[in-house]
């Protein structure tokens, strides 16, 4: 007899996952003007449809950096999201404030990570790193830009998706993304990440964009050098003789203690003149 009712199916763990990140959203106030964090990326585009699914108002922004990657600002236009430029690009920041490093982010504060609105969403998920595992627990935070009059209420609708939730949703949804995430056959990478070119908080600390965009590393080397020059008594100079030891050291070496040992090497090759094995490694000659 109970074989004669009819099976109910069960929704699937994207399908709750789905329902909770548009609850969330739902639940935002909306006396205030809410700002959408757009990336460019992948987790950009899936909550942007979801804020569609929701049905709330909100304002897609787009903070430029000036270095993002190729195609990005637009991807960003397609998608009929707002473009904001910075109040100075990333090579001025470098004149200023000599080259980022990944104690020394300050790129991210005066390019991506400010103030606009009282009310944001932000496409962060646990799954993209241990440190983001470990730092956000709840899909509701308040963030501080500076000081705690300078808050933001964040919403993180897919803080608990995987990749795989990530590319099934694309995929049933039919979300175009940005060019990049999909190779010479039209197949999507998932696993594929945008960020800022050179940044230092990658892996490689930036070493394969810049082997990879000899323009953009001449650029990165030419504002160090007018940082270097127009700034005496910088505690670099104590360390390092030249602006490409610096970036030596930042690039290729995981200690200070690991640089110096390469240039005053007694046994095996010595790093005696890093302008010159720049130009080696990179197969680029820098104008002065």
């Amino acid at each position: 007899m109970r074989d004669n009712f009819l099976k109910i199916d069960e929704p699937s763990s994207l399908e709750k996952k789905v329902r909770q990140a548009i609850r969330l959203l739902q639940s935002i106030p909306q006396d205030k003007e809410i700002e959408l964090c757009y990336s460019g990326g992948k987790d950009s585009d899936v909550i942007l449809e979801l804020v569609k699914m929701a049905g709330i108002p909100v304002r897609p922004i787009y903070k430029c950096t000036t270095i993002d990657p190729k195609g990005t600002t637009a991807h960003c236009k397609s998608k009929g999201v707002e473009v904001v430029m910075p109040k100075e690009s990333f090579f001025k920041l470098i004149e200023r404030k000599g080259f980022p490093t990944f104690r020394a982010r300050f790129c991210c504060d005066k390019l991506k990570e400010y103030k606009i609105c009282d009310i944001a969403i932000q496409g962060i998920r646990r799954s993209e790193s241990v440190k983001r595992a470990e730092r956000y627990k709840e899909p509701q935070i308040c963030r501080i830009y500076g000081s705690k009059k300078n808050h933001v209420q964040v919403f993180l609708p897919i803080l608990d998706w995987t990749d795989k939730d990530v590319e099934e949703f694309i995929k049933e949804r039919g979300i175009k993304c940005h060019p990049l995430y999909y190779d010479e056959q039209g197949n999507f990478h998932v696993e594929r990440r945008l960020g800022c070119t050179g940044c230092p908080l990658v892996a490689d600390r930036g070493l394969a964009d810049f082997k990879a965009n000899p323009r953009f590393l001449k650029a990165y080397l030419r504002a160090g050098k007018k940082w270097w020059d127009s700034h005496d008594g910088l505690a670099s100079k104590k360390n390092f003789s030249s602006i490409y030891d610096l970036f030596v050291q930042d690039v290729f070496f995981d200690s200070l203690k690991g640089f110096v040992e390469a240039k005053t090497a007694h046994f095996g090759p010595r790093l005696d003149d890093c302008k010159k094995f720049i130009e080696d490694y990179f197969n680029i000659e820098i104008d002065e």
